[in-house]
């Protein structure tokens, strides 16, 4: 269809006001367009697109939903990874930050150094690349190196340009920041899941990750997420410093932070924090600490990174919060293993931006070292701002004729007596036929790292345990839509799905399968090192205490945790129903099982462990360590190499950093592993 010039206008004119309202309102907060008009014009340059197709731009405000869910998101590598940043939880830590980088750098005048202070701001971090202005790849943070694709739904965000608001743009530039979910969207979004039966989100970091990942972008735009841009990757640029960079932002039509702060000294970067410690509390969004970051460019360059952080930024977080609550009443949650968990059920309390109910309460010593009763007035806060935890009992606040609490002496599923093993502070059920822990090791079985049956979680599972459909994890493969089709929650599609996701499970490679079987101590990294040296089951079950040990990795703990699993005839049978249903129970490629005596590569180094990593336990990571000829002590000292670092870390941490400890993440160890 021919195209006259006064239509080709019209449509550029349109784009532009339309543009100009978005950026009005999403970025500045400031309309200029009433709603109605707004509407108006939208539709007029949605009709003229529709009856001139050639005329739609990539840029164009209609462009925003794509009309197509994603099959799926593609991992791609990042031209320059996400570093992570590495944590100050005081000013005593933030000022021993500045003494390292200005060892490591020597300079004539260090006051003359400037920090750029911004609010961290608790969402999921976004690589934008931008072509010749235009917004062409939306990428996660992933593990820092290697990311998800999710450009549809990037385009979504309002607040994200779809075209750069500056003449002249650059041929390529890197744009990055935090998507997130503002207060106000986030109890909008629970409130409508709470009226549909939907579970509800925990937070709002975790909602705008679950968003980001969603294939079908309208679900995206109707959850209306925003983004903060903190910083870009600009080649041959006048912008000298953080700085420079955050008006740059700005200026090509991104909401950067209002509150961000130039400052002169350390002791600027100290008010800004305590500040904001209050303040951030009346934001409309989550925030849990200040990033701080030296402002010349050259000098981040000069200084450069460690094998994980930049050493010219920190995260200076605040203190985890803590509310007081009333406990209603003390319960015990038996897990897949049979470890009898006990927990705190309380008055809900708002904390660290989420309603908190419950709390772990860990096992009986902690119970007696707490001296918690039900109707305590107890303080509780969340480790790392994720895991509530009792902190401390207020004693003074007890009500009279109030009575210790005890442990039960029988499983409060199948009542079979429970057993305190030692050298344990747990209790545990030893039944294997007890319904708890039944439904933990088939929730265990369909999880994502272990044979990822979607759709297959806690409730169904419950549903197909109380309808006598299951009793081992063999009976999920005898399951027909038939027999699932009329459960509560369940219609003839769903139960196809289902079926046919569990079908799919019969493809997950063996060292999956492996760790599905929940033997104790055996994650997902352990199970992968003896999939390795054992190709197949019956190989793994006949291996002797010294062959299992002997592994790289294994060490006698589990050695003796897999030998006896393997001796109760109940799993025995299991491995046999699960051959015969056709799992993948030995490797593609059988390899060597012998163990090379190569020279170690931690000889002589000595290695301390702090905090939670994210796949090992720590006599997993000890074991590995050892193996590889390192030592691992309990405590800091100078003759200390490495600190390996994970999740809520302590003092430890502390006195490393004092001491110039080199620090170590799970990842840095298993490279170190591999380097050899």
């Amino acid at each position: 269809m021919t195209i006259n010039s006064e239509i080709n206008q019209r449509v550029t004119q349109l784009r532009q006001q339309l543009q100009k309202a978005n950026y009005a309102y999403y970025v500045l907060d400031d309309p200029i367009m009433e709603d109605a008009v707004y509407d108006q014009l939208y539709r007029e340059l949605d009709n003229l697109e529709t009856e001139y197709p050639q005329l739609i731009t990539p840029d164009s405000p209609t462009q925003r939903v794509g009309d197509q869910p994603a099959s799926q998101f593609v991992s791609v590598t990042h031209n320059i990874p996400l570093y992570s940043l590495e944590n100050a939880f005081n000013l005593e830590e933030l000022k021993a930050w500045e003494n390292r980088w200005q060892r490591y750098h020597e300079a004539e005048d260090f006051n003359s150094i400037e920090y750029v202070c911004e609010l961290k701001i608790d969402g999921s971090a976004l690589a934008l690349t931008y072509e010749n202005g235009l917004l062409i790849r939306g990428v996660t943070r992933g593990d820092g190196t290697t990311g998800e694709e999710i450009t549809q739904n990037v385009r979504t965000i309002r607040s994200i340009p779809l075209k750069l608001n500056i003449d002249n743009p650059p041929p390529i530039v890197e744009v990055r920041g935090e998507a997130f979910l503002p207060l106000d969207e986030f109890d909008r979004i629970n409130q409508q899941r709470e009226e549909k039966g939907e579970a509800l989100f925990a937070n709002p970091r975790n909602a705008a990750a679950g968003t980001l990942r969603q294939l079908d972008p309208k679900i995206v735009d109707q959850r209306r997420l925003q983004f903060f841009a903190y910083t870009l990757h600009l080649e041959e640029t006048e912008i000298k410093s953080q700085w420079q960079s955050l008006n740059y932002l700005e200026n090509s039509g991104f909401l950067v932070n209002p509150h961000r702060q130039l400052c002169q000294s350390l002791d600027e970067v100290a008010d800004y924090f305590k500040q904001w410690e209050t303040k951030r509390k009346d934001l409309p969004y989550m925030t849990d600490g200040v990033v701080v970051k030296i402002n010349d460019y050259s000098l981040q360059k000069a200084l450069g990174f460690t094998q994980k952080f930049p050493r010219w930024a920190i995260a200076l977080k605040y203190p985890a919060e803590e509310a007081p609550t009333l406990v209603k009443d003390i319960i015990v949650n038996v897990g897949r293993t049979g470890a009898v968990t006990p927990m705190a059920v309380m008055e809900p309390v708002h904390l660290a931006g989420t309603t908190v109910q419950k709390a772990t309460l860990h096992n009986g010593d902690r119970i007696a070292q707490l001296d918690i009763r039900v109707g305590d007035t107890v303080i509780i806060r969340k480790a790392g701002e994720i895991i509530p935890e009792v902190v401390r009992v207020l004693p003074e606040l007890r009500p009279p004729n109030t009575e210790p609490y005890e442990m039960p002496d029988r499983c409060p599923e199948c009542h079979s007596p429970l057993i305190r093993p030692p050298q344990e502070a747990v209790l545990r059920c030893m039944n294997l036929s007890c319904g708890a822990i039944l439904r933990g090791s088939l929730v265990h079985w369909a999880s994502r790292d272990a044979l990822d049956i979607r759709g297959l979680g806690e409730k169904i599972v419950g549903l197909l345990i109380d309808n006598g459909l299951v009793n081992s994890i063999a009976d999920l493969y005898d399951l027909t839509p038939e027999k699932i089709a009329n459960l509560e929650r369940m219609g003839s599609k769903s139960a196809d799905k289902l079926i046919n996701a569990i079908e799919e499970s019969k493809q997950q490679p063996f060292s999956r399968v492996l760790y599905g079987l929940g033997i104790r101590y055996v994650g997902s990294v352990t199970a992968n090192l003896l999939t390795k040296n054992f190709p197949s089951i019956d190989q793994l079950s006949q291996a002797s205490f010294a062959s299992l040990s002997s592994v790289y990795g294994v060490g006698e703990e589990i050695a003796q945790s897999i030998i006896d699993w393997f001796s109760i005839e109940k799993n025995v049978n299991l491995i046999q129903q699960l051959k015969k249903v056709g799992l993948q129970l030995e490797t593609s490629s059988p390899q060597t099982t012998t163990v090379e005596s190569s020279p170690t590569p931690l000889s002589g180094k000595t290695f301390v462990i702090t905090g939670t990593l994210p796949s090992l336990k720590r006599n997993e990571a000890k074991a590995l360590i050892e193996k590889a000829g390192g030592k691992v002590t309990g405590s800091i000292s100078k003759k200390t190499d490495y600190l390996l670092l994970g999740e809520n870390a302590g003092s430890k941490l502390i006195k490393a950093q004092e001491l110039g400890i080199n620090q170590l993440s799970e990842a840095d160890l298993l490279t170190l592993l591999q380097t050899d």
